[in-house]
């Protein structure tokens, strides 16, 4: 398997490992966890992906994540994915936001979205993933749905980071 993940069903337990790319073209339900970053003036990390990423390339995103590997919970999997993809090192895995099953343009998944709080020091050690972040930058939620509005994001309208806000304002 190329990269494997428990499979889950509708209650979200393991009932198995399948390989991701397996799973999006069965629609089997497995598991992705991303996290939305927050600086200390409440601004949001906004990154574009690059040109030739596998998944919406060029677009633009304001959480970061991936699937969760076998074993790993979805704390684990957040903390895990933002040292890959911006080298942030959290003391702990962020807080979980809300999960929700998802039906998506890759499949079906249980989407776990977690909430980074980043001091000056943290967002000062970001060292972004060339091969993941193409730029990135920090928006005001304005901003954000501004920028949502004339550029391509990930998600659109009904993107993890507007059900975040919805929930956390």
């Amino acid at each position: 398997m190329a990269e494997p993940v428990d499979q889950v069903d509708e209650h979200d337990r393991v009932i198995g490992v399948v390989d991701r790319a397996e799973a999006q073209r069965a629609n089997l339900l497995h598991r992705i966890a991303v996290t939305v970053c927050r600086d200390p003036d409440d601004r949001v990390l906004v990154h574009r992906r690059p040109d030739d990423d596998s998944r919406h390339p060029g677009h633009y995103d304001s959480v970061a994540g991936g699937a969760a590997n076998v074993g790993e919970g979805y704390g684990e999997a957040a903390a895990r994915e933002l040292r890959e993809e911006f080298g942030i090192r959290l003391p702990a895995p962020p807080p979980l936001v809300f999960k929700r099953i998802i039906h998506g343009r890759y499949g079906r998944y249980w989407l776990g979205v977690h909430e980074a709080r980043l001091d000056a020091a943290t967002i000062a050690a970001i060292t972004a993933n060339p091969r993941e972040i193409a730029w990135w930058g920090w928006m005001t939620v304005p901003e954000l749905r501004e920028a949502a509005a004339r550029l391509p994001f990930v998600g659109g309208e009904d993107s993890a980071l507007w059900t975040y806000l919805a929930l956390t304002a």
